[in-house]
């Protein structure tokens, strides 16, 4: 596995309460938006702070940052604003999970994030908060008139209720 493109490792027996603030690089930036398959990514920053959690941690904050996508209908560069909140929790590896065993898992397992070795990394973990909050469906200004030049429809003229709507005036 290659290494991540925001790495931040952070030593367990180190985290007393402290902040933490994640910029990403230029370079960084750049592998993160290939990574992510977008235009740029002209600025990403988290602020967080990190407590003790049982045997592992818990890391709140918040991250922010400015891109920059392709509208998903015409294409053109859609520059985006994006502000996440941050609620991870870092747990030690159990190491009982079998990858073709099914589990159940609840809305606070989502953000639990399994570490093992004493370090775990934060950097990673906002570059992932990063890719949940992209909308890979965004669109800008130019999609109506891109969607009409293409002959698509938009999405009220397109949906179910719009074929209900056709067969009710046929009546």
């Amino acid at each position: 596995m290659s290494s991540p493109e925001l790495s931040r490792m952070v030593e367990l027996r180190s985290v007393h309460g402290q902040m933490l603030r994640i910029e990403a690089s230029p370079a960084e930036r750049t592998a993160l938006a290939g990574r992510f398959g977008i235009v740029a990514i002209h600025r990403l920053t988290a602020d967080v702070q990190l407590d003790r959690h049982g045997p592992g941690a818990q890391v709140t904050g918040r991250l922010d940052a400015n891109i920059v996508q392709a509208c998903a209908i015409s294409g053109e560069d859609l520059a985006q604003t994006l502000t996440e909140e941050l609620n991870l929790r870092f747990i030690p590896a159990t190491g009982t999970h079998r990858p073709d065993e099914e589990i159940e898992l609840s809305e606070a397992d989502c953000d639990e994030i399994e570490f093992s070795g004493g370090r775990f990394d934060v950097g990673e973990a906002v570059a992932q908060s990063l890719a949940l909050a992209i909308d890979p469906f965004a669109t800008g200004p130019e999609a109506d008139r891109a969607r009409a030049e293409a002959g698509l429809l938009d999405e009220q003229a397109a949906g179910p209720f719009a074929a209900l709507a056709k067969l009710k005036k046929g009546d």
